[in-house]
This record gives structure tokens, C-alpha cells and sequence, in this order.
């Protein structure tokens, strides 16, 4: 994986269970050079929450965005429905 790359955007849908989730992370260099990694959460159609991660080298953030993916990869024995690409 190469930094920065275009954003990676997840919907979880169960419309059964009333679960409506999304989730989005982006990586890119600010003005300063420093890797920056920002996480979006929440439901469908809602406000939601965001995070944001600095890192000093590229193999950090890379190692980073792939905890945050093979975290959602497990979201059906967490919450029962898989996240999908938009």
C-alpha cells in the first residue's frame, strides 16, 4: 500500500436489525510533510465521529490503516453484518 491513496469507504447494512453503520479512512501528507491518517465513523445519514493519526514514517501509517481494515473484517462476529466498499 502507497500513501497517500484515495479514500476507502465501508457501509455495514442489516435493514432487519436496524443497523446502518459507515466507516471511511484516508491518508495523506499535511503542508508540514507529516503523515496524517483519518478515520470516519458512524451511523448512516447521521453527524458521526472522526479521528485523526500522525505518523513520523509511511510503514507505520501503512501498518496502521491495515489494523483499522482487518478490524472491520471482522465486523460479522462482532455485529453480525459485514462492511461492503460503497
Amino acid at each position: 500500500m502507497n500513501l497517500p491513496f484515495s479514500p476507502i469507504e465501508l457501509t455495514a447494512r442489516d435493514p432487519a436489525r436496524g443497523i446502518a453503520r459507515r466507516w471511511s479512512v484516508v491518508a495523506c501528507r499535511d503542508l508540514f510533510g507529516t503523515l496524517l491518517v483519518e478515520t470516519r465513523w458512524g451511523r448512516i445519514g447521521r453527524a458521526g465521529q472522526h479521528r485523526t493519526y500522525t505518523f513520523a514514517s509511511e510503514e507505520a501509517a501503512c501498518a496502521h490503516v491495515r489494523a483499522l481494515l482487518a478490524r472491520r473484517a471482522r465486523a460479522p462476529r462482532r455485529i453480525g453484518v459485514g462492511y461492503k466498499p460503497n
